[in-house]
């Protein structure tokens, strides 16, 4: 994690308006449309902290979720990205803000999982089968990663939740993109196989109601059942 703090690091208590000099125009227009998600973050007290990595970055996820000596750190890798200017195509433009807000809350559902201290863990109950034909190195791998895939999920329901109790007018064409996103170019089992638990949201009425975390963990636990 440490080639994260490289990068410009602002506190939680910085405004957009301080920020904006240090920034670039795309990182400016990602911040600005992922504000209410870190002003939520800050409200709720999560040790948050906004990292903007100043190289350049290709084949980075341009928005991500790093976690440092008890911190979350949300990671902009923009400048030399292309992947951070192509990202919003196809959602139509006035879907742009609450887009990004749905990719931040899903950053955000990572970081309360690692401040549970439940990172890559499953509920009681649950466990991971793993391929008894796998040689000891690849039955790490594997377990590693369908415990990412599992998180992954965590973090789209999350972005859902938000989507759905924020800008519910906008919910059901923000699905229908997080699924096509999810099935282009799909490899099962892969971390970004996250369809199992993006098609219990599909009404998203299980996610209007308590927090974004305790409505995405309900959907998650029934998503594991039903990927067992």
């Amino acid at each position: 994690m440490s080639k994260f703090m490289a990068g410009l690091v602002f506190g939680m208590l910085a405004s957009m308006a301080s920020l904006a000099a240090e920034l670039t125009p795309t990182e400016t227009r990602w911040l600005k449309g992922a504000w209410p998600v870190v002003t939520f973050a800050r409200e709720a007290r999560l040790p948050l902290d906004i990292v903007v990595q100043p190289q350049a970055t290709p084949g980075a996820a341009p928005l991500a979720l790093a976690y440092v000596d008890g911190r979350c750190k949300l990671v902009l890798s923009m400048r030399g990205n292309p992947e951070a200017d192509t990202a919003l195509n196809g959602i139509a433009p006035e879907l742009h803000d609450a887009a990004l807000e749905l990719m931040a809350a899903h950053e955000l559902g990572h970081c309360r999982r690692y401040l549970d201290g439940a990172w890559y863990g499953l509920p009681s109950g649950f466990s991971t089968e793993v391929p008894d034909a796998l040689s000891p190195e690849l039955r790490v791998a594997y377990a590693d990663m369908q415990a990412a895939r599992r998180e992954e999920g965590y973090g789209d329901l999350v972005g859902l939740a938000w989507t759905r109790q924020q800008h519910p007018q906008h919910y059901e064409r923000l699905y229908r993109w997080l699924v096509e996103e999810r099935s282009r170019d799909r490899v099962r089992g892969s971390p970004h196989d996250t369809l199992a638990w993006v098609h219990l949201a599909r009404e998203g009425a299980a996610l209007q109601d308590g927090s974004i975390f305790a409505a995405a963990s309900l959907l998650w636990t029934r998503g594991l059942v039903a990927d067992d």
